[in-house]
């Protein structure tokens, strides 16, 4: 799983070494349970991989900040592809730096289109927000951007009482100790419990709040207590384009039997794995729909389907209507509301 960091001028470099500290001290602590070669819990018995950490800028050299530190990017913004994506807070008025920053927003734009997660911090939810991919989806910022934020993105439904809000891969925190808690979520989720609450005693000695009371989320089948699970919801969702996948695989992956492994999904989540996977993708092939000018075999192909005319019935069966239509309606419901 590749995980880039921005680097940008203005920005506050917490709200990217924070994260970037919290992943690369799991990545530690991964290598030395594999050492030990023995599984982490609830998750599949082989050897869990590393997280690959890249810091990544519009211009391959130092970034000097405001607060007199500077930043030295890895590679340059490009045409690598990132698993997730971390976007920082930036110092005072975001508008300028985003508004000369089109490169960067074009790129982030593509990196969600392919199925990137997105991280955003503080006023940095200004970047996710520009480039359009949260319209009529739930945000949060810097309480002390609200009213401008909502002034210049009307179309992104602003949640002033969380910290932290879910859309399906765009996550965005209010605050640098919310973004804490949304990095440990996402420890969690790929690493399981035990590195997370590991991470946790070391980064985060006061009690905190559990994720899911802190954030508001679309999704409400996650929050659920089998891990394995949830690992497995993430490891879906991370592997959508994957045309080839079986449940027979998903469950010898997390060693269980197929039986055992359907039986929990459906407990857990309401739904069976193929629907669950289902499902996955004809949101992320909605979104695509609105949010970019693909073709609809370019969409299907992106979510897991060669067979346009397969994944076509299976839109309208989930949906109720075809891709076609479903661009359409959206479409004019965006215009129509501006």
């Amino acid at each position: 799983m590749k995980v880039a960091f921005v680097i940008t001028p203005n920005m506050l470099a917490t709200s990217m070494s924070n994260a970037y500290e919290l992943l690369f001290a799991a990545n530690q602590r991964i290598r030395t349970i594999n050492r030990a070669n023995r599984p982490v819990t609830s998750t599949p018995s082989t050897k869990v991989k590393q997280l690959e950490l890249v810091k990544v800028a519009v211009e391959l050299k130092r970034t000097n900040l405001a607060s007199g530190l500077s930043l030295l990017p890895d590679k340059l913004i490009g045409d690598d592809l990132y698993d997730m994506i971390y976007l920082p807070a930036l110092w005072r008025n975001p508008r300028p730096l985003i508004q000369r920053n089109k490169t960067l927003i074009d790129w982030l734009r593509r990196q969600y289109e392919h199925g990137a997660i997105i991280n955003s911090t503080g006023t940095g939810v200004c970047f996710v927000a520009e480039s359009g991919i949260l319209d009529d989806k739930p945000a949060t910022t810097h309480w002390y951007y609200f009213e401008q934020f909502a002034k210049d993105y009307p179309k992104v439904h602003l949640k002033r009482q969380h910290f932290i809000t879910v859309a399906g891969r765009i996550y965005c925190a209010a605050s640098i100790n919310a973004l804490t808690d949304m990095t440990l979520h996402h420890v969690h989720r790929y690493f399981g419990r035990e590195v997370s609450d590991h991470l946790a005693r070391h980064f985060s000695h006061e009690v905190r709040q559990p994720f899911d009371q802190l954030s508001f989320t679309e999704e409400d089948n996650t929050n659920h207590p089998d891990e394995a699970i949830l690992q497995a919801q993430l490891w879906i969702q991370n592997h959508l384009q994957q045309n080839a996948i079986s449940i027979e695989k998903l469950a010898s992956l997390f060693g269980m039997s197929t039986r055992n492994f359907s039986r929990r999904f459906k407990v857990a989540t309401d739904m069976t794995p193929k629907q669950y996977l289902q499902a996955r993708r004809i949101e992320v092939a909605q979104d695509l729909l609105q949010s970019t000018s693909l073709s609809i075999k370019e969409i299907a192909y992106r979510v897991g389907y060669l067979d346009v005319s397969y994944f076509t019935r299976l839109f309208r069966k989930l949906s109720g209507v075809t891709p076609k239509d479903h661009r359409k309606s959206v479409r004019a419901k965006l215009y129509s509301s501006g």
